[in-house]
């Protein structure tokens, strides 16, 4: 996947101190059929926002009858994944015998550890009539004392992730702590992670984090006379009372962290160690990763 980058100067202003902009990021669409997908990370110019390696923007995608997300099993090692729905429904299994729908609001975390297999699918009364998909995947690095932990799987209904509307923006705390609000998913390191929902002109001052970024999935905003598009991610520094405000009605991923350092990725194996990434893969040529528990059938090949 191509993906541009630009740097930005740093300006003083008051508000916020310099500016905090470090680096803009424009994913290009990749089409996967009826489907596409926007990745903004890992790209050659920043591989991680905190523990944050992999972000995905899937859809919006409008799905015929018997048509849709078909996503064989395939294994990862040494991260989880993070799965949010904006609409739509996926089923998730995994090789712990986990089988969970996610649904708008809720979230998955599966935490491969040592190695887990997974597959996403659809329920047949979501596949059987026109539907529609619309929502972010994202993939955080595991510390390394806890790359080779066991694999696990959390589910966590819409219901018991925080919300607030803090100067009339209504936001959600889908991780971490940030404006008073405490997220009851589990976290390896510090870990930041919310949505919030801006209408034009209003205006949000952004949480910290040792490292962080704001990506637009809906609408346009601007970070004081710099304007930030739909699709657009920008790579922020630590200054504090940075604001952005909407421009157009707007959907955001507030993301970030503690940085983990550097990590090696090949396909959807990441780790600290590139040796753990090459035995990897050998594991899954040798069938030695478990099977997904009632999708024992089909798999992805490692890719040539």
């Amino acid at each position: 996947m191509s993906i541009t980058t630009k740097s930005a100067e740093l300006e003083c202003n008051t508000e916020g101190g310099c500016d905090a902009i470090q680096l803009m990021i424009t994913p290009r669409s990749t089409d996967l059929g009826d489907f596409s997908v926007r990745r903004t990370l890992p790209n050659k110019e920043r591989q991680m926002v905190g523990p944050w390696i992999f972000f995905d923007h899937m859809g919006p995608a409008d799905f015929p009858a018997d048509k849709g997300i078909s996503v064989r099993p395939h294994p990862h090692i040494n991260l989880a994944t993070v799965t949010y729905l904006f609409e739509g429904e996926i089923l998730h299994r995994d090789s712990l015998g986990s089988k969970q729908t996610i649904t708008p609001g809720d979230i998955n975390l599966m935490v491969a550890g040592k190695g887990i297999v997974h597959s996403e699918r659809e329920r047949p009364e979501v596949n059987g009539v026109p539907h529609r998909l619309h929502g972010l995947q994202l993939w955080m690095a595991l510390p390394e004392e806890f790359e080779e932990i066991d694999p696990a799987f959390y589910h966590y209904p819409s219901r018991d992730i925080p919300a607030a509307t803090i100067d009339g923006v209504s936001l959600r705390v889908l991780i971490g702590d940030a404006y008073g609000l405490v997220s009851p998913v589990k976290t390896y390191s510090d870990t930041l992670y919310v949505e919030a929902d801006l209408q034009a002109s209003q205006r949000l001052e952004l949480a910290n984090a040792e490292e962080r970024a704001v990506y637009v999935a809906k609408g346009q905003l601007k970070l004081r006379d710099k304007v930030i598009n739909q699709y657009d991610m920008v790579v922020l520094s630590e200054a504090e009372g940075v604001v952005i405000e909407a421009t157009q009605d707007s959907r955001i991923a507030l993301i970030g962290g503690k940085n983990l350092g550097p990590r090696f990725i090949e396909w959807n194996f990441i780790s600290s160690r590139k040796e753990r990434v090459e035995q990897a893969k050998q594991d899954w040529l040798a069938g030695k990763f478990p099977k997904v528990i009632e999708d024992e059938i089909e798999f992805i090949p490692l890719p040539k």
